[in-house]
């Protein structure tokens, strides 16, 4: 997802004005990032199913409070994520643990079968450390840059670069890309 698309921001002040079709567009837009950072926190579809309404109930009724500093995928995700993480703190959901041994990883004959990798590479993202989780969601299903990410997350943009780096490392590791493995 781009950082900002051009429309957001047009959508975005239609829908202050009261506009629910441009509320709904952006709603159109947007949750499939916003469901795939919370399945892949919780690591449950029906929490995530959950979290995505009670975001875009805060999003519609603190919308007059985004100001357009950040592009609106940038302010999203901070809703998303502490929507998530206000989840958890009030014991409504809870994040399923993955151990990385317990990944299932296709063998290279099933590489054909699209599932079987795309269900890996969830169970791999589930096993990373929430931290890096976050910068790499951050960063490839919001589509902010190291800047927007580093805003969202409260650190540096290098700490978000390391973080990011560091959960494609393990992805690669996990899934044995390049070292003859499953992919």
């Amino acid at each position: 997802m781009p950082a900002e698309r051009p429309d957001d921001a047009a959508l975005v002040a239609r829908a202050r004005e009261g506009d629910i079709d441009a509320f709904e567009a952006l709603v159109r837009m947007h949750t499939r990032a916003v469901y795939a950072h919370a399945v892949r926190f919780f690591g449950s579809p029906d929490s995530a199913e959950d979290v995505v309404q009670e975001v875009f109930v805060k999003v519609y009724r603190s919308l007059s409070s985004f100001d357009g500093t950040a592009a609106f995928s940038t302010w999203l995700y901070r809703v998303t994520r502490n929507t998530c993480l206000d989840a958890v703190r009030a014991g409504r959901h809870r994040p399923v643990p993955v151990d990385p041994v317990d990944l299932v990883i296709p063998a290279p004959g099933d590489l054909a079968d699209e599932v079987a990798l795309s269900a890996a590479v969830e169970h791999a993202i589930e096993a990373l450390p929430p931290e890096d989780r976050d910068a790499l969601n951050a960063v490839t299903v919001f589509g902010l840059s190291y800047a927007e990410a580093a805003s969202a997350l409260g650190v540096p943009a290098g700490t978000v670069k390391s973080r990011v780096f560091r959960a494609r490392r393990a992805l690669i590791s996990a899934l044995g890309i390049g070292t003859g493995g499953a992919c």
